[in-house]
């Protein structure tokens, strides 16, 4: 059974103005560029880095809720992101001749009523940098729940952003995660591929014969490796401590994929898993559980 964060207890709810975020980065590429009616109202190159707010997400908690509002007849090259991150979609089509869509009113309204239906969201997560969401701040923070906004450094409103209790920027979120994909994947030179030298781990793991499954030698490949090094970044940085209790890492793992399985690595516990990282990662003794953080 999968048990939730020791220290939050609860899932976080997840709310997303998507046309938002993605005009503000269309503006941050080139100002003015999407304040048209002719760029606005036509297929839109995919911007936003979605798995890298989930992940985000993930950190606070079990996702309950992952919900986005736009109009999305004009932002179907999101389709692939938006399905691998199981997003529910609001469709808003504009009223009338108006350009605006109300997507920020509705995700207020939305996010309102789930907490008063659902005990268990403890973290609220909003994307979006509109002065319109301070109310539903403040009808957030009053219910006992920790808030938390998302939004682009030129496009958020600085009172929305201090009304939270914490703010990220969308552009730092990307840049560490983009920093930790170039780590870990592999370099070519000369026509093979070979992983950067502080990061090479044998391709089987090599650990005690009880930790086998079977016999078979089975290779660790680096996606599962890159799993496990976001989900330990992702631990630090809310903690502030590189240092990770080993009880919380599969859980985390667990969150940003659910289908990650030991099994198919050839180990039996999460345990001997980490043992064949012993290159990559370092464990150490703890007060009450052993530690685990990146070398």
């Amino acid at each position: 059974m999968l048990r939730t964060d020791t220290t939050e207890g609860r899932t976080v709810a997840l709310y997303w103005d998507f046309e938002n975020i993605h005009a503000g980065l269309c503006e941050d590429r080139e100002p003015g560029s999407y304040r048209s009616p002719d760029a606005r109202f036509r297929p839109q190159e995919p911007l936003v880095n979605i798995q890298a707010v989930v992940d985000l997400a993930a950190s606070f908690g079990p996702i309950a809720i992952n919900r986005a509002y736009c109009n999305w007849q004009f932002y179907g090259r999101y389709r692939d992101a938006l399905l691998q991150n199981a997003v529910e979609l609001v469709q808003l089509f504009p009223p009338g001749g108006a350009a605006k869509n109300g997507a920020d009113i509705k995700l207020c309204l939305d996010a309102t009523e789930d907490i008063g239906r659902f005990s268990h969201v403890g973290t609220v997560i909003i994307v979006g940098g509109d002065s319109d969401f301070m109310p539903v701040s403040q009808k957030i923070k009053a219910a006992g729940r920790t808030l938390i906004g998302v939004g682009t450094r030129k496009a958020t409103n600085r009172h929305w952003a201090k009304s939270c209790h914490e703010f990220r920027y969308y552009e730092n979120l990307v840049e560490v995660r983009e920093e930790v994909a170039a780590a870990t994947a592999p370099a070519t030179e000369g026509g093979t591929d070979a992983a950067p030298a502080d990061l090479q781990f044998p391709a089987v793991p090599q650990v005690d014969a009880e930790e086998r499954t079977n016999s078979t030698s089975v290779a660790f490949p680096g996606d599962h490796f890159e799993l496990i090094r976001r989900a330990l970044r992702l631990l630090a940085e809310k903690r502030g401590d590189p240092w990770i209790n080993k009880a919380e890492i599969l859980p985390m793992v667990k969150r940003l994929d659910p289908t990650f399985d030991v099994t198919e690595h050839g180990f039996t516990t999460f345990s001997g898993l980490l043992k064949g990282l012993d290159a990559v990662v370092e464990v150490r003794k703890g007060e009450y559980d052993q530690q685990v953080r990146l070398r």
